[in-house]
């Protein structure tokens, strides 16, 4: 059966860029992987069409050969000697690797210039908003994985050591050739590390690295959001032997406070007050931060008004700006009255009402909005 076009397999236009490419690759492979079609054949056939297109025309020299000869282009079987080729040949694995490392959040070790890298690891750290505020310095408990002292990392059993890899020849790459054209490598054989472990070390078990539990100190700057992350060099999984750490990222999370709500450097909080309060005016009693502060009440102010004290908020971390507290007064219900205390509101209520729009303006003007309204509906 003849082969569909590739382009037509990924849905793509033959303009299509890299990250077209990818983006649709990632679509198919996260519909069609075997894992989320478990027994369905067909699901299994399209991940697998897919993968194809994916790994010829993500490489820009195959690509090109294809576009120039279609599937005679990389077809192994149309170049002399195709497949592997001794010293230096190795399959689609890196490609594989980095589109699932993508698409199942995978964090293996990546490659600094020939060195293992070991995965960054992401710790989240709660503070209380005081903490976040004003800085501090927290001690954190830390899985990951260290150089094994039993093997020293090599993964060999002691009094052994690894042996050479006979796919590569102790490379470490392997030599594919595509048509009209060789492409090295990674080893599948020894994964790039050009030697393979016959008699594994009991403790790591072949992998060079144990685990192990560390405390770390952060330092917290004053003014940290929630989100913020915090780079802590070469304290992720380790690189093995002769490799390169990871980084851990610290990320930050604020847990709610019972008072202040945060909005970037700015705090908000809301105070009921009394409806005498709000009438006749006063001054109450603002928690900040840094202690009390204390605010006008203007007489015959309005539920929900809202009052800004500049510079009771919070530092940026990233300047010297300071943001602002803003506190919003809310009118509170008198509840459980007594028979006096009802009878004084009624009495307040029908002096109130006996002044009409001297008294309530605002009810006033909506009763005659609702009025025209009704007005209008009639007509």
């Amino acid at each position: 059966m003849a082969k569909r076009d590739y382009y037509e397999t990924l849905g793509i236009q033959r303009n299509a860029s890299e990250s077209e490419i990818k983006k649709a690759y990632r679509r198919l492979a996260m519909k069609h992987h075997p894992d989320r079609n478990t027994g369905d054949e067909n699901a299994e056939a399209k991940f697998k069409e897919a993968k194809e297109a994916y790994e010829i025309l993500s490489d820009g020299q195959k690509r090109a050969a294809y576009d120039q000869f279609g599937h005679a282009g990389v077809d192994p079987s149309a170049g002399v000697g195709g497949g592997f080729h001794g010293p230096g040949a190795g399959g689609f694995s890196d490609i594989f690797g980095d589109i699932f490392g993508d698409i199942f959040g995978g964090a293996g070790p990546r490659r600094s210039r020939g060195r293992a890298r070991g995965a960054d690891l992401r710790y989240n750290l709660q503070l209380s908003l005081e903490d976040a505020v004003r800085g501090t310095e927290a001690k954190i408990r830390v899985p990951t994985s260290v150089v094994c002292d039993r093997c020293d990392g090599t993964g060999a059993s002691p009094g052994t050591a690894p042996v050479s890899c006979s796919t590569c020849g102790g490379a470490g790459q392997v030599r594919m050739q595509q048509g009209f054209f060789s492409v090295q490598q990674t080893c599948p054989a020894c994964r790039g590390s050009g030697s393979v472990i016959k008699d594994p070390c009991g403790r790591c078990h072949g992998s060079g690295l144990v685990k192990e539990t560390k405390t770390l100190s952060v330092k917290v700057p004053a003014g940290i959001d929630e989100g913020d992350q915090i780079r802590l060099a070469g304290e992720g999984e380790s690189g093995g032997k002769n490799g390169v750490p990871g980084d851990l990222y610290v990320s930050i999370q604020i847990k709610p406070h019972p008072i202040f709500k945060r909005d970037g450097d700015d705090l908000y909080c809301e105070m009921p007050v009394s409806f005498a309060t709000l009438a006749l005016g006063g001054e109450l009693e603002v928690p900040t931060l840094d202690g009390r502060a204390r605010i006008k009440v203007p007489p015959e102010s309005q539920t929900e008004k809202l009052f800004r004290l500049r510079s009771k908020g919070v530092r940026n971390v990233r300047g010297g700006r300071v943001g602002d507290l803003y506190c919003k007064i809310t009118a509170e219900t008198p509840v459980n009255l007594t028979k006096r205390q009802k009878e004084l509101m009624k009495e307040l209520e029908g002096t109130v009402r006996d002044g009409g729009a001297r008294h309530s303006p605002r009810e006033s003007s909506w009763t005659d909005k609702l009025r025209s309204f009704f007005d209008d509906l009639v007509t």
